[in-house]
């Protein structure tokens, strides 16, 4: 059968840092009162020429760089976002032209939080059904644009940033050996919508709007939906916790982290967490963690890896992968 195989990954920060610290000046709050409920010490904030188009663009390069490919060879471009640089045309789009592409279609997916691993699972539709050979699946946000800064309940919660992933096909045997995508799980549930929102839009007041989140009802859902999905892949692979390698969940709030992980049964040595450097960045939180843990040496070839994230809608999710 045919699997989708990571071929490559990539990422991109903005150049500036805001640390805890400098939301004294902004907001009631303090560095102490924001590790102690989120684990977050600083994240990346996009200055006027950081775009989502822009970080995008180079985390697309740095995946294609490590896959050792050219934007040529590739087939299809998926980008994952909440923050797109225009209402339209597609932010990927604009990212396509920035490679140089000249071949293949492109569009953004919009899940919010789980948007890359909505688009990672598209991706791996398009090329088991023989659309495509690679694809470039990218997660590029620039949330900080959406921030009530006034808000001291979200506006410390997000950052800025990139990711990407280059997929290609390869014949597999169709067992959780084989390298590649093995089992997905994706949920939503609209009843939600309204405890995770932006309070704006071009069809409804024709303005960008702010972030607004019920921040205990958030997390009262969070760790139960998360562990659904991924029993879910579990049963799909017939696997077990014990079977993983590595843990690489959204990057929201370090309790929700430690809390899945527990009720999962994985210990602490295998979860990837980049929330205390990067806070929340959206669809850009999942690969970003997994580009640092692949970079770094933590993910070798031939390692079982489990994505997972959640996100305003509220929609969830989870990949089961090899790398």
């Amino acid at each position: 059968m045919i699997r989708s195989v990571l071929r490559g990954v990539g990422s991109s920060l903005p150049r500036r840092i805001m640390k805890n610290a400098d939301f004294e000046g902004i907001v009631e709050t303090s560095d102490e009162w924001i590790v102690q409920r989120t684990g977050i010490r600083q994240r990346h904030i996009a200055s006027d020429d950081e775009t989502t188009a822009s970080l995008g663009e180079a985390a697309a390069r740095a995946a294609l760089a490590n896959a050792g490919l050219e934007a040529t060879d590739i087939d299809l471009v998926i980008l994952a976002t909440s923050t797109p640089n225009r209402t339209f045309p597609a932010t990927a789009v604009e990212i396509q032209k920035r490679l140089g592409m000249v071949r293949g279609f492109a569009f953004d997916m919009q899940a919010v939080c789980s948007g890359f691993l909505y688009a990672l699972t598209t991706a791996d539709l398009y090329i088991r059904g023989g659309m495509a050979k690679r694809v470039l699946v990218i997660g590029a946000e620039t949330f900080s644009r959406l921030l009530d800064w006034t808000d001291r309940t979200t506006c410390v919660l997000f950052g800025d940033g990139a990711g990407a992933v280059v997929l290609e096909a390869a014949e597999g045997e169709g067992t959780p050996a084989d390298r590649g995508i093995i089992a997905e799980s994706l949920r939503s549930d609209g009843t939600h919508c309204e405890k995770l929102y932006v309070d704006g839009g071009p069809s409804t007041t024709g303005t960008v709007g702010h972030l607004r989140m019920e921040g205990r009802e958030v997390f009262k859902h969070a760790v139960a939906m998360i562990t659904d999905v991924i029993e879910d892949v579990f049963g799909q692979a017939g696997i077990t916790a014990d079977d993983i390698d590595w843990f690489v969940p959204h990057q929201a709030n370090k309790r929700i982290i430690d809390g899945s992980a527990r009720k999962l049964g994985i210990p602490d040595e295998k979860v990837v967490v980049t929330v205390d450097r990067h806070g929340n960045t959206s669809a850009a939180s999942v690969p970003l963690a997994l580009t640092e843990a692949v970079t770094d040496g933590r993910i070798k070839p031939g390692d079982l890896v489990l994505l997972e994230a959640m996100g305003g809608g509220f929609t969830w999710g989870a990949v089961l992968l090899r790398f």
